[in-house]
């Protein structure tokens, strides 16, 4: 699905860590099985295979997703339902909340708040908007018109993307925004058709900034945009720079990616490593295995996972509140 670079890199993330905690005899002597399924960014495929899940395989955990419509299936579908299980660490934008959900990133709200902020200090007060129409993004949107209103800058205009959408419509609306002379452009879409807009974009607006979420993968927006056309380019993360080694969990998850994967690391992969050696700690302290989440959500207190703190709050379906800024510089270096 469009999706699918996220879910990849976030899969190997999660499956790393496993690995790792296998090899050194699993928790409390039991071996992790992760057992993955691919539901191709189809709400109703991904239904079915979380009710196989819980019905044949008898999942202690559901752990992932990717995408609001595919959270949202899962949680409104029948087995989930009746199974009791907690919905764990999807990658979803919208506010999805409820007590059958725990998200391991902070809030899409959080994100956009965080990117304003940055752009505040630089003394921008206008923005532009790139919107692919969909049900799933129109929380998103919702968010971002708030977000734009309580920090009070000007809009400027709405460029419409599609899914499959002509180079000329997407060339069209690319010079619109552009010529309305926005500060910066906040785009809400999918890493393809933000790559896809961004490469027609930078033939009317090269120094303009564009941002986006935590929820875009760069590695293939820059395989997909052009290294030229990813400069004045700015990010939210939800996790530290996955490239260094300035923590202890940022160590683990370079030497476990290079000992179990042998391929490139990414924010994603950093994401999932950090969500699963939650979910691990989690199962370790609980009196019972298969309701370490359950007991989770009751507590109120941090945890360190390495250099990295995530929180447990009454309240609250998101456990971490990190948040930074990646931006690729001249050159296409990505800079954290």
């Amino acid at each position: 699905g469009p999706n699918a670079a996220i879910g990849r890199d976030y899969v190997a993330g999660i499956k790393t860590h496993f690995d790792a905690i296998n090899s050194a005899g699993g928790i409390n002597g039991k071996h992790i099985q992760y057992i993955v399924r691919d539901d191709q960014g189809e709400p109703g495929l991904s239904v079915a295979m979380a009710t196989e899940l819980i019905e044949r395989d008898q999942v202690d955990y559901l752990f992932g997703g990717v995408g609001d419509d595919i959270t949202r299936a899962v949680l409104e579908a029948p087995a989930f339902k009746r199974s009791g299980q907690i919905l764990y660490a999807p990658l979803a934008a919208s506010e999805l909340g409820g007590s059958h959900v725990l998200f391991w990133r902070p809030g899409y709200k959080q994100e956009i708040s965080y990117i304003f902020a940055y752009f505040g200090k630089l003394g921008l007060k206008s923005v532009g908007i790139v919107y692919q129409d969909s049900a799933a993004n129109q929380d998103a949107f919702r968010s971002l018109n708030s977000e734009i209103k309580a920090h009070r800058m000007q809009l400027t205009g709405v460029a419409h993307v599609k899914s499959g959408g002509s180079q000329a419509e997407t060339d069209m609306e690319a010079k619109l925004l552009a010529v309305s002379r926005p500060g910066f452009v906040i785009v809400i879409a999918d890493t393809i058709s933000t790559a896809l807009f961004l490469k027609q974009f930078r033939n009317y607006a090269a120094n303009v900034f564009v941002a986006g979420t935590s929820l875009i993968n760069l590695s293939t927006l820059r395989e997909v945009a052009g290294a030229k056309a990813v400069e004045w380019t700015v990010f939210s993360q939800v996790v530290p720079n996955p490239n260094s080694a300035t923590s202890l969990i940022q160590v683990e998850h370079l030497n476990m990616m290079r000992k179990y994967r042998d391929e490139a690391v990414s924010s994603l992969t950093l994401e999932g490593f950090a969500a699963a050696k939650t979910l691990t700690k989690a199962i370790q302290q609980a009196k019972h295995s298969r309701s370490a989440l359950q007991e989770l959500i009751t507590q109120d207190g941090d945890i360190d996972l390495g250099g990295l703190s995530i929180g447990v709050r009454p309240h609250s379906d998101h456990l971490s509140s990190y948040l930074d800024i990646a931006l690729f510089n001249k050159g296409s270096g990505l800079m954290f």
